[in-house]
This record gives structure tokens, C-alpha cells and sequence, in this order.
């Protein structure tokens, strides 16, 4: 099977000093991805970030670059899950643009059957992170009833 890499971008109303924290930071992170975060932000460091609450996904850091980049590996810490943990690379830029910062994330080596799950994953993430960073509440990210 072909393996494929995605790219998404969104552009924030913040500065990359700022937005570095919510990448590595477990207690910033949760704000935009996760309901739990263990985040060991340096090479060789733990990944692991529970999603929607159910979905743990587990891989370690390869590459930390303060305000400039994070690198790790990541899959998903389910039973006879397609992506397994440490199966595929997720690396995310931070690029200033004036006041504002281009966030550019690039999850490589996902099965083509996975892709469409994981452009809408990242670009519900993203979406959250462009509120959260500014200093705004992207609200819970599940619901809570």
C-alpha cells in the first residue's frame, strides 16, 4: 500500500514564542488537542496524547527546535489499529508572517485509507489551536453530556 503525506496550514494571530508552549506543553496542549497530555519535549522524549477523551496517540519526539519546530513520531495505541504507535511522522513549523505565525504541519507516511480521518483530525486540531494560542477558549473538545 502507498503511504501518503499530508499537509495543513492555518496562520494565527500570534507569535511563535507564544505558540511553542502549546506543542509542549501538557498542560497548554490539552487546551487545543487532547483530554490528556505527556509530552517529554526533547529527542527521544515520550509522545503521548489521549484524543476525544479514547484514543491514545503514542510516539516519541525526534526533534525540538524552540519556537521553530517539533518532530515525533505518532500512531495510535489501539488493538490492531492500522497505524501503530511510531508508525508515522508528524512534524510541525512555525513560520512568522509580520504579528502572525504560519503553522504548518505535515503528517507523513499514513495509509491512503486513513488520510481523509486524519486531514479532518488535524484541521479540527488546528482550528482549536488558532483560538487557544491568541488566549482564547476553543471550548471542550468533546462534548461533556
Amino acid at each position: 500500500m502507498s503511504m501518503v503525506d499530508v499537509v495543513r496550514e492555518v496562520v494565527i494571530d500570534a507569535s511563535a514564542a507564544t505558540i511553542f508552549p502549546f506543542l509542549t506543553d501538557p498542560a497548554l496542549h490539552v487546551m487545543w488537542m487532547g483530554t490528556q497530555a505527556q509530552l517529554e519535549a526533547h529527542p527521544g522524549g515520550r509522545y503521548r496524547v489521549v484524543a476525544m477523551g479514547i484514543h491514545p496517540g503514542v510516539g516519541e519526539f525526534l526533534e525540538v527546535v524552540p519556537n521553530e519546530k517539533v518532530v515525533f513520531t505518532f500512531g495510535w495505541d489501539e488493538p490492531h489499529h492500522p497505524i501503530p504507535p511510531g508508525s508515522t511522522q508528524v512534524e510541525i513549523t512555525l513560520v512568522a508572517e509580520g504579528e502572525r505565525t504560519r503553522v504548518r504541519l505535515t503528517h507523513r507516511g499514513l495509509p491512503e485509507d486513513a488520510v481523509g480521518d486524519h486531514v479532518a483530525g488535524w484541521d479540527f486540531y488546528l482550528a482549536r489551536l488558532a483560538i487557544a494560542a491568541p488566549g482564547g477558549d476553543p471550548g471542550p473538545e468533546v462534548d461533556q453530556d
